[in-house]
């Protein structure tokens, strides 16, 4: 690893379960003087990382840049687009994420599968951390975004939503928090949430769901759940990942519903009085927009350093690329980013 570290500028390491394969990785780049930048969806990973090496990067002079891919470069990149295109102050968002797929369904590998299993099971673990962290709150400004129950029905959608359990949450929160403290600008509030269809998909996911949270408590139950992903999944998550059909026939959208006060308007005082509508939409997410994301994110640390924040550490997406053109490079490549409904007073 520091052979590799050695003779490169960045690293992109796509090997997971990070929690186990990714530190070595991480250490070896900062103690060399590599970039380094993964796709984890593992907050105890990442933050894990930003404790341990946020410090020794800094004076290397690197990046470490976690979550690069697929969720959380839409949904992070997806907020500061919401955020630039209101003409105003952006305060709050939600985020609604679609997944459609064609005759021959949906296909995951169960790399991400594992790592939702160990996550859930050593959640007790991320708040020691983050205690340790002792990060500063995060200021709301405006009026306070309403939090949603953990299922409810989308008149906008028409279909029924759930909360997002991945880490987009506390990656945007990540962003907010850095942006604010270091460069002053209005923290955004944030909440993720999936659509799911209806009812009938409702309750099976619920089944499957409750089933998943009572075996991960029990080694026993890990064992199974990582063992036949397939079984407990519905078929969702396999050993072998999806077919080629599967992801020629599979999309996402990422569709975003910004508030907050026209140019001119104190946040502090009344209602958010308008209102912005965008989207981010690619292709099949795990194999296909993941990795150009994470491509792309690498080309913009490399190409656009005078963008980047000045001193190295270890950064969520939002916090180290909000400068660059990252935005540009995934709309030429399929990543598309648009305004849906322009801001309305």
């Amino acid at each position: 690893l520091a052979a590799m570290a050695k003779q490169t500028r960045v690293v992109l390491n796509c090997v997971g379960p990070y929690r186990f394969f990714g530190e070595p990785v991480v250490e070896a780049c900062v103690e060399n003087g590599a970039s380094c930048i993964d796709i984890s969806g593992e907050p105890q990973f990442l933050e894990g990382m930003y404790l341990k090496y946020n410090e020794r990067a800094a004076e290397k002079g690197v990046y470490v840049v976690g979550s690069c891919g697929f969720d959380s470069i839409p949904a992070d990149m997806g907020v500061l687009y919401t955020r630039d295109k209101l003409k105003g102050t952006l305060t709050a968002v939600e985020s609604f994420l679609s997944v459609k797929s064609g005759s021959e369904g949906l296909g995951v590998h169960d790399g991400t599968w594992k790592s939702a299993v160990y996550g859930l099971a050593d959640e007790a673990s991320l708040k020691k951390l983050r205690k340790q962290i002792g990060y500063a709150p995060v200021p709301v400004v405006g009026a306070k975004l309403k939090k949603r129950g953990f299922m409810f029905y989308s008149p906008e959608f028409k279909e029924y939503c759930l909360t997002f359990m991945g880490s987009d949450g506390s990656v945007v929160k990540r962003t907010q928090r850095y942006l604010h403290t270091e460069l002053q600008q209005t923290p955004v509030q944030y909440g993720a949430y999936v659509t799911v269809g209806g009812l009938g998909s409702v309750i099976k996911l619920m089944f499957l769901g409750m089933l998943f949270l009572l075996l991960v408590k029990f080694n026993f139950g890990r064992k199974l759940l990582t063992k036949y992903p397939e079984f407990f999944s519905a078929g969702y998550f396999t050993k072998k990942g999806p077919t080629q059909k599967q992801m020629d026939g599979t999309s996402f959208t990422m569709t975003f519903f910004g508030e907050g006060y026209s140019e001119g308007q104190d946040p502090e005082k009344g209602k958010p009085n308008v209102k912005i509508c965008t989207e981010v939409k690619g292709p099949e997410p795990g194999y296909v927009a993941t990795p150009i994301a994470m491509v792309q994110a690498a080309l913009s640390l490399l190409e656009d350093a005078a963008s980047l924040p000045k001193q190295g550490g270890v950064y969520s997406p939002g916090a180290v690329f909000s400068k660059t053109k990252l935005i540009d490079r995934l709309n030429k490549r399929g990543v598309e980013f648009s305004v849906i409904s322009k801001p309305e007073v």
